[in-house]
């Protein structure tokens, strides 16, 4: 891929329906923002999934046993990308980890060095990906408007973290990255 490349973390049913117990606010309002940075993109975008393991192990069994609901098989609905975003054609990298990069990440970036973050949450998924991509070398700029946390304290603290790794993590937003697009 040659330029910038949109990385959209998670959005999923799990995330953005109001009735899972893993629902996070303001799925819809990053939803809305991500369906209109989509397009200027081109190809250049990757969607990811979170789904639980086959067998959890380690510190993943006392998690799924707090989250028993997600001890779902990959291809259950609840890991679906949500309708705008499912059969676009981009490719999708499904890990069983908070965090996205790894292999599968990165062979999908065919080389692009220059990501721009988007998702949920941004306290979990978004901040668990961003932090090895950049140790990795990769230019991050986390669209702050297309993301969402668990709630609004705890988006910000994320945001805040991400951006004592400047210049490796930048924090902006939207109107900015599209700008610098054209």
């Amino acid at each position: 891929m040659t330029g910038p490349t949109l990385v959209v973390i998670d959005m999923q049913q799990v995330f953005g329906d109001p009735a899972s117990p893993w629902f996070t606010p303001k799925f819809a309002e990053a939803e809305a923002v991500i369906a209109g940075m989509v397009p200027a993109f081109g190809d250049n975008v990757i969607f990811t999934r979170f789904i639980a393991p086959e067998k959890p192990e380690g510190a993943w069994v006392p998690y799924y046993e707090q989250w028993p609901f997600a001890l779902v098989p990959e291809d259950d609905p609840i890991y679906d990308l949500v309708l705008a975003f499912r059969d676009t054609g981009h490719p999708v990298v499904t890990e069983p980890t908070f965090g996205k990069w790894g292999a599968d990440l990165r062979d999908a970036l065919a080389g692009s060095q220059d990501v721009v973050l988007a998702g949920v949450s941004t306290d979990c998924c978004v901040l668990s990906t961003a932090l090895p991509a950049a140790d990795a070398g990769i230019r991050i700029r986390v669209a702050a408007d297309a993301c969402a946390g668990l709630s609004d304290a705890d988006h910000q603290r994320a945001l805040d973290a991400m951006a004592l790794y400047a210049p490796l993590i930048e924090i902006t937003d939207s109107a900015g990255v599209l700008d610098g697009l054209r």
